[in-house]
């Protein structure tokens, strides 16, 4: 028994290993009918909890040396060769640091809190496929499931501040939730389109209709379409807002309100919180390879034998790249800079490029010569205009706009 499942073991690393179809019907034969569901979850939960915070750990090491070489520094060089025993420094010293909760907090809810935001990150990742049959759980509805899920996280994060009793901490978590909810709406309108144009919240079939080359090169990636590319930006920029990346880190602005709604949370809590940040960021990432960048499939034709796996986790890497890129370089905005962006610029593109994505799918038909180039014109002009008008209106006309500070009497 012990050798048929070891035997099956090794069969499905191999067929995972080397994107062969259905890895764990070789070893779930072997398993008892009556137990086979919770052998196949756990075989979906492990790799998730071992790849993802090792992730984690390998990202911290990546953003902090990232950020130095942009502001001209070194970065972390001193715990193992070049630094890249780090992050375990880190890891032993959350893990080491004491635990102090305040007096008059509500100690189960201040328990609570990152853990009710740990889980929600994690259950995001059931409906990712990472690659070809490489999808924890197949439904209908994931794309549903996936902002479901997340919802929750505006819960959390208020149970942290309410339960810190601290006025900073208070402060810090409604204006994470305001920011949250605002960039929610632009974030989750920018997926419309793809499922509009693919007929499907299935996550597996929005990839599997990114299949293909055009003129067999350029593949049919959304992101090369006009509403695609506009959407993927909408996308991006409320993903890093949803992540509370910088420049939209005001919920723990250190020269506001010392470290919002983690100003009372230290020790292994408090790094549970920046792991739930991080995973967070990874999933959004995962999302918009899977909506936009035509999830785990090849960039170009003769680079399909490479396993889809691969390539899922390098788009995502690039786009967490990017993420780092702008925090070094990007400053903080103001809290009526980040909510006006979100209401008079994001929210009316995302409603705008819903339009334009309707007129692209009906005129599928246009059979003129040179309708291809037309029609990705008007489509990109749809969206161009709007995008200049807004930034206008909503920088002043170009122009310095002076802001009135108004105090309290």
């Amino acid at each position: 028994m012990i050798g048929d499942l070891l035997q099956g073991l090794a069969v499905m690393i191999w067929k995972v290993a080397t994107d062969q179809p259905d890895p764990k019907t070789d070893f779930l034969a072997v398993i008892p009918a009556g137990i086979q569901p919770v052998v196949s979850a756990v075989l979906s939960v492990i790799p998730i909890l071992i790849v993802f915070p090792s992730l984690f750990a390998l990202t911290t090491l990546l953003e902090r040396k990232g950020l130095g070489r942009i502001q001209n520094r070194l970065g972390p060089n001193r715990v193992g060769p070049f630094g890249l025993l780090q992050p375990a420094a880190d890891g032993l010293k959350m893990l080491t640091k004491e635990d102090i909760v305040p007096r008059d907090a509500d100690k189960l809810l201040h328990f609570l809190a990152p853990v009710v935001l740990l889980v929600p990150t994690l259950l995001a990742y059931a409906v990712l496929p990472f690659g070809r049959n490489l999808v924890p759980v197949e439904i209908d509805a994931g794309m549903v499931f996936f902002f479901a899920v997340g919802a929750s996280t505006e819960l959390s994060i208020f149970m942290a501040g309410w339960s810190s009793r601290n006025k900073y901490s208070l402060l810090g978590a409604m204006r994470a939730i305001s920011q949250m909810i605002s960039y929610e709406i632009p974030l989750i309108i920018s997926t419309v389109p793809v499922i509009m144009l693919t007929g499907s919240l299935s996550l597996v079939e929005i990839v599997n209709r990114q299949e293909g080359f055009l003129f067999g090169v350029l593949p049919r990636w959304h992101v090369f379409t006009p509403w695609g590319f506009a959407g993927f930006i909408i996308f991006l920029i409320a993903s890093l807002a949803e992540s509370n990346r910088s420049p939209f880190d005001i919920p723990e602005a250190e020269s506001e309100i010392i470290a919002g709604h983690l100003t009372e949370y230290s020790g292994f809590k408090y790094a549970l919180f920046f792991l739930a940040e991080y995973l967070g960021m990874f999933a959004m990432s995962g999302l918009a390879v899977t909506l936009f960048l035509g999830g785990w499939r090849a960039p170009l034709p003769f680079l399909g034998e490479v396993p889809g796996y691969m390539w899922f986790l390098g788009k995502l890497m690039g786009l967490v790249c990017v993420f780092i890129w702008i925090r070094g370089t990007v400053p903080r905005l103001r809290v009526d800079q980040l909510l006006n962006f979100a209401w008079k610029f994001l929210l009316p593109l995302s409603l705008i490029n819903l339009v334009t994505a309707a007129v692209w799918h009906f005129s599928v038909g246009w059979s003129f010569p040179g309708a291809l180039p037309v029609r990705w014109l008007i489509c990109a002009a749809m969206v161009a205009a709007p995008y200049a008008g807004l930034g206008r209106a909503l920088t002043g006309g170009g122009k310095p706009t002076r802001r009135t500070y108004r105090f309290a009497e």
